[in-house]
């Protein structure tokens, strides 16, 4: 790089004699010399089109993540940056013993936009001379790499690859176990939150965080962490609102709604499940079907009949007009399981036991073996439709078995809290018999 313009990513005069650049100079650390440069007014596009490193690798070293060791790269960062070589252990650049064209922005305010206006005109009344070609050049290059492809986080898509991943449920793994690796992929997505992005980047982070910030709100209800769950919820859906993803928003709604639902205020589920609907709009999606069936679980919970099955009505005509590939058995679409499964819960508590044992038998066919809380939830329902017809005794010896069956992981959170809900719609004239005291025992423990 030899060229004797002055550089895109030059920095200020006063830099080369501030004594923590010339030792980070000496002792090649590159973070703290990308970091200080950024920090004086010199973007990362910059650095990246000077050095001929891309954006995401640039914005890496500067925040410590990568390191440059090659010898052809020192080179380059020396002369983008015109850093003179005896300050990085080279020998004298071509560029140090000739006279530089005259910068366009000044060392203390080149981003000042009326400064850069004036400078460039009087540049340009003198022709187009190297300086203001350089000026021109800088501008269209740094709006290029903004909305270049390239510019995209090397480690973005991999987290996008594990939200997918994640949506798929426990697979049999307890959910603490989920919980854990969840939030450590979370964790990851900050840096490239604090990272200036161009505006397509940072939509999909955005809308990344949202998705694991949800599912870690949807395993924290699990395991019966309530409160966590809604805080958990109320970033994630920050994060779909800056993404602009009204989808994701209808289906975090809809997702909170079931947390008061699953935890005795129905009342309040239902309003945040209209919320939900809301959002989602009135086209056949995963988050409208959601919010639907959630709404009609809540209505039957609070004994809202009419409401309860105009929601049913509704999330049964999405259902039937939703695209295949939003039907896959995933946290973060709609699949005919899981449609089920809401039914199972909703047609249980309005009483409708015929239907409800049809949902809950489809269900559980569709139903993977290792989805453990799912396959016992819906057993709990089917034993709370004995409990309607009339039989609480079986009710209640078909909801024990459920419990002893169970790893102790799975035996708290949203399974211990159906079940108690199961033992308190027993009347209170059953409560002497035995089945229904070895509920009371079992919940107890």
């Amino acid at each position: 790089m030899d060229d004797l313009r002055p550089s895109l990513a030059q920095v200020p005069p006063h830099l080369l004699h501030d004594p923590k650049f010339v030792q980070a100079a000496r002792d090649h650390d590159f973070p703290t010399l990308f970091a200080m440069a950024h920090g004086h007014g010199v973007s990362y596009y910059r650095l990246s089109e000077a050095c001929g490193i891309k954006p995401d690798r640039v914005s890496l070293i500067a925040r410590g993540k990568a390191t440059v060791t090659a010898l052809d790269t020192i080179v380059r960062v020396a002369d983008a940056l015109r850093i003179p070589g005896a300050h990085l252990g080279l020998a004298a650049r071509p560029w140090e013993n000739s006279t530089p064209l005259p910068r366009l922005e000044s060392d203390d305010d080149g981003d000042d936009p009326m400064n850069r206006r004036q400078l460039l005109r009087g540049a340009l009344a003198a022709g187009l001379t190297g300086a203001a070609l350089t000026a021109l050049t800088d501008t269209r290059q740094s709006l290029d790499l903004a909305l270049a492809a390239d510019t995209e986080p090397a480690d973005l898509s991999d987290l996008e690859a594990a939200a997918e991943t994640y949506g798929y449920g426990y697979h049999g793994q307890p959910p603490s176990q989920v919980l854990a690796d969840l939030v450590t992929d979370f964790g990851e997505l900050r840096p490239l939150l604090s990272t200036p992005q161009p505006v397509a980047t940072r939509i999909r982070v955005c809308r990344t965080a949202g998705q694991m910030a949800g599912m870690t709100a949807i395993v924290l209800m699990d395991l019966g962490a309530r409160r966590h769950a809604r805080s958990w919820f109320a970033t994630a859906a920050t994060a779909a609102r800056e993404s602009g993803d009204k989808q994701l928003l209808a289906w975090l709604l809809a997702r909170e709604a079931m947390v008061p639902l699953n935890y005795g205020a129905p009342q309040a589920a239902a309003q945040l499940a209209e919320r939900a609907r809301l959002a989602a709009g009135d086209q056949p999606t995963a988050a409208a079907t959601l919010a639907a069936a959630v709404a009609a679980r809540a209505y039957a919970l609070s004994h809202q009949v009419e409401q309860a099955r105009e929601a049913l009505t509704a999330a049964d005509a999405f259902m039937e007009r939703l695209p295949a590939g939003a039907r896959a058995d995933t946290w973060l679409t709609h699949g005919e399981q899981k449609h089920h499964v809401h039914l199972s819960h909703a047609l249980t508590a309005l009483g409708d036991t015929g239907r409800a044992r049809e949902s809950q038998n489809r269900a559980l066919e569709l139903s993977a073996p290792t989805s453990t809380m799912t396959r016992s939830l819906l057993r709990i329902d089917a034993a709370a439709c004995l409990r309607h017809d009339g039989d609480p005794e079986q009710a209640c010896r078909r909801t024990v078995a459920v419990m002893d069956g169970l790893p102790d992981a799975y035996r708290t959170g949203l399974v211990h809290r159906r079940a108690l809900d199961l033992y308190r719609s027993i009347p209170t004239q059953h409560h002497r018999e035995a089945a229904v005291r070895q509920l009371r025992d079992v919940l107890a423990a």
